[in-house]
């Protein structure tokens, strides 16, 4: 799989999901792996937003997914801050 700019926890679920079927892994082997049942898996491959870093991190390695942080690249869009103003020189936490 290529790589993939993400950018909201929306965009999370149907990445997990894409990576697992890449692997060829059903949703109840990954649960095996992480130690939960597949329901569990189920609810974490679709509510990514609310994994928990230490999980997601051990799901990716069974996927086989590697995280990479960064600061974006010159001319990209700037971010709109928390008070709607945009900024082009810092994160946005």
């Amino acid at each position: 799989m290529s790589k993939f700019t993400v950018r909201a926890a929306a965009q999370l679920p149907p990445l997990l999901q894409a990576f697992r079927k890449e692997v060829g892994l059903t949703q109840t082997e990954v649960a095996l792996r992480l130690g939960v049942s597949q329901q569990t898996y189920s609810a974490m491959e679709r509510n990514a937003d609310r994994v928990g870093t230490a999980s997601l991190l051990k799901l990716l390695n069974i996927l086989g997914v590697e995280l990479t942080l960064g600061t974006p690249s010159t001319g990209t869009s700037p971010t709109a801050g928390p008070s709607g103003q945009v900024s082009t020189d810092k994160p946005v936490w």
